[in-house]
């Protein structure tokens, strides 16, 4: 029996300052490590909703990538794509956090194990009788052989016949947005489902407005599904038959990393399993506003029952 969900990515722990406005240039306090990795905390939410899911990327064989795999390990998400690189080191990215809700990053990536993605860490034993492969656009912008990986992998996927979804979650710094937009077309064009926030998905397409992206995208495949994510107020589902705006949740935010790929999760695991997508996206907002309720990445994420009982008592 195959695997519901794939996904790859840089694998990182995160370490991060005790407080608020303490900046990454003078000395002070950290908390840490603590495992994370857009892709990998997306694979850990799904998994603990119950999904039988796998990561691929890499690790160094040091005591930060032991931290990721205990948690992997814990989780019960499948970890043989997960490769341990000699003579690297674990991926870190340090952050500060600012009372206006805004975050400094410094990353160690391009050079550490997370920097050394390509087509050859993918185990085409994964891609068979999967559901779905998710991709990150985040991932992809790293570098070339990133982007390459990225392109085998679903390769495999629709030769597997597996579904693919799609989150831009497009990074400037990493790479310009008018190249994201070429490089990323193929993967917008392959998506059944795409999770892109409104500037995005205007991006993506060349469309001024948010309505005619989202037409643009329906027309060359009708059957696919938009959630195009708004934060704290939720998102709006939009399919061939129209457009349904999900509200969100209220919640104190501890820490804000990860809420969106949790949503990915969320959103992800309920649609394979059946859900209707505005179902799937009520679902997804919970995952995603729970998820910024601890501190730490993947603290926030929380089983199925536990999401299930939070959407009860907003009821």
């Amino acid at each position: 029996m195959g695997l519901d969900i794939l996904t790859f990515g840089e694998a990182l722990v995160e370490v991060m300052r005790t407080g608020l406005d303490q900046p990454l240039d003078r000395p002070g306090p950290f908390t840490g490590p603590y495992p994370s990795g857009a892709p990998f905390i997306f694979a850990v939410q799904a998994a603990r909703l119950g999904a039988q899911v796998a990561a691929v990327g890499a690790v160094g064989d040091d005591a930060f990538g032991q931290c990721l795999l205990n948690q992997l390990h814990e989780d019960g998400v499948d970890t043989r794509g997960v490769h341990a690189l000699p003579g690297y080191t674990t991926g870190v990215a340090f952050v500060a956090y600012f009372p206006d809700g805004s975050r400094d990053f410094v990353f160690h990536m391009r050079h550490a194990a997370a920097g050394q993605l390509a087509p050859a860490l993918l185990d085409g034993a994964l891609f068979e009788g999967l559901g779905a492969l998710h991709l990150m656009g985040s991932t992809l912008s790293i570098h070339d052989a990133a982007l390459a990986a990225g392109r085998r992998a679903l390769e495999l996927a629709r030769a597997n016949g597996a579904k693919f979804s799609f989150d831009p979650n497009l990074r400037p710094q990493l790479m310009p947005p008018a190249r994201a937009r070429d490089v990323f077309a193929p993967f917008v064009e392959a998506a059944d489902v795409i999770i892109p926030t409104a500037e995005e998905i205007r991006l993506l397409t060349g469309q001024a407005r948010t309505e005619d992206a989202v037409a643009a995208l329906l027309a060359s495949r009708p059957d696919r599904v938009i959630v195009v994510t708004e934060g704290a107020d939720g998102c709006t589902v939009y399919t061939q038959s129209g457009a349904q705006h999900v509200p969100g949740f209220a919640v104190k935010e501890v820490d804000p990393t990860g809420a969106g790929d949790c949503f990915d999760a969320g959103f992800l695991v309920r649609w394979l399993a059946g859900d209707a997508p505005v179902e799937a996206a009520r679902f997804a907002n919970a995952c995603g506003a729970l998820a910024v309720t601890a501190q730490g990445p993947m603290a926030g994420a929380r089983k199925s029952t536990e999401v299930e009982a939070f959407i009860s008592k907003q009821k």
